[in-house]
């Protein structure tokens, strides 16, 4: 299976760091952004929301997608919306495990007939990098295949690997 392009991990002036992946669609930016922002594209690959959107609103948001990867349906979170700009930026907080929030923002842009797709996180104190980027990899990974109409892509190929045994499967 071969996977989209590598995360980068980018620190910003006030120390904060980022993970950053790009991936490119040959699609209209105004497909990718229904994958992004209507619930039942959205459930094709990640999850599913209700309520009202826009920016400053929330949505009870519930993550399905890690049930292809060995995991459970997630209780419904409720994510802040900050920004909403159809169809290029979007920008949420997330509910984190333990407190907190995971800061994630998605820019789109047309180019050369298709759309490029910019996404960021903030990470919080003592988040682990790879195994944030490895998921959001395969995250968009699934919303690429789920633009194009294929198979989605397996997790086992996007697991990062326990670092004292690097042949691990």
């Amino acid at each position: 299976m071969v996977t989209g392009p590598q995360g980068e991990v980018r620190q910003r002036n006030d120390g904060t760091e980022l993970v950053v992946l790009h991936r490119t669609f040959p699609d209209r930016v105004e497909d990718v952004w229904a994958a992004l922002t209507e619930s039942h594209r959205l459930a094709r690959w990640i999850g599913s929301f209700t309520g009202e959107g826009g920016t400053g609103g929330t949505v009870e948001f519930t993550v399905t997608g890690e049930v292809d990867a060995g995991g459970e349906v997630a209780e419904p979170v409720t994510v802040s919306i900050l920004d909403c700009s159809p169809p290029t930026r979007l920008v949420v907080d997330f509910p984190a495990d333990g407190g907190g929030s995971w800061h994630i923002a998605v820019t789109l842009a047309e180019h050369a007939g298709g759309t490029t797709l910019e996404f960021t996180q903030r990470l919080a104190a003592g988040v682990d990098a790879t195994d944030v980027e490895a998921g959001w990899r395969w995250y968009l990974d699934r919303l690429a295949a789920s633009v194009a109409g294929t198979p989605m892509p397996n997790w086992d190929d996007y697991a990062p690997k326990p670092a004292d045994n690097p042949g691990a499967p």
